[in-house]
């Protein structure tokens, strides 16, 4: 189907998907991009040992994903984004403002458990959200959009961060607790798929 007559179709769904995707990139880049860079500079830690938290907080993320995925399939699609989504708000002090290779090793595990758990339930959801008729073309093409808007990211945390004294744990919990927020209100205004078969959506 020609992408023109879908979003002109369907153009709410389109401008409601772009900002979810846009809010969950945020979400992702934002905990992820500047977060080495937050391990040198703010902690001044080693290579090795910002390698070996990154591997930790990599780990995470594919559990989290496994999860919350499995979860949504027990209590929706929803429910399961946003519980996860909201974790990462009390999570946000042991991961930006702690000290120590432990501690913040710790926060990083838990952080990408939560926001990689959210995003573990989006391909799915996006698929069910999207009409058959439209579901070729559609489903990559708004989350693409989304990326592009939150392609700032890294600019936006490294001019909070500079304007701030190189504080890179204030910046990148500015923008990952503003945007889980966000993600929960989002969220809570689209439609729930669980249990939709996909063949029969519309």
């Amino acid at each position: 189907m020609a992408l023109l007559p879908v979003l002109k179709s369907h153009w709410k769904l389109c401008v409601y998907l772009v900002l979810l995707m846009a809010c969950f990139n945020f979400f992702s880049h934002g905990t992820q991009d500047l977060y080495p860079t937050y391990l040198k500079v703010q902690h001044g830690f080693d290579p090795h040992t910002v390698s070996i938290i990154a591997i930790f907080y990599n780990i995470a993320a594919i559990l989290g994903g496994i999860f919350f995925g499995s979860l949504s399939e027990k209590i929706g699609r929803k429910k399961a984004i946003m519980i996860a989504a909201f974790l990462a708000l009390p999570v946000l002090p042991l991961w930006a403002f702690s000290s120590g290779s432990w501690m913040v090793g710790i926060g990083a595990f838990l952080m990408q458990f939560m926001v990689q758990g959210a995003w573990g339930v989006v391909p799915g959801w996006l698929t069910e959200l999207v009409p058959a008729t439209a579901r070729a073309v559609l489903p990559g093409f708004v989350y693409q959009l989304g990326n592009l808007v939150a392609s700032v990211n890294a600019t936006l945390q490294s001019k909070i961060a500079v304007a701030n004294g190189n504080n890179y744990g204030m910046a990148m919990a500015g923008v990952a607790g503003t945007v889980a927020v966000l993600i929960c209100l989002i969220v809570a205004f689209g439609r729930e798929t669980r249990g939709v078969k996909i063949s029969d959506s519309a």
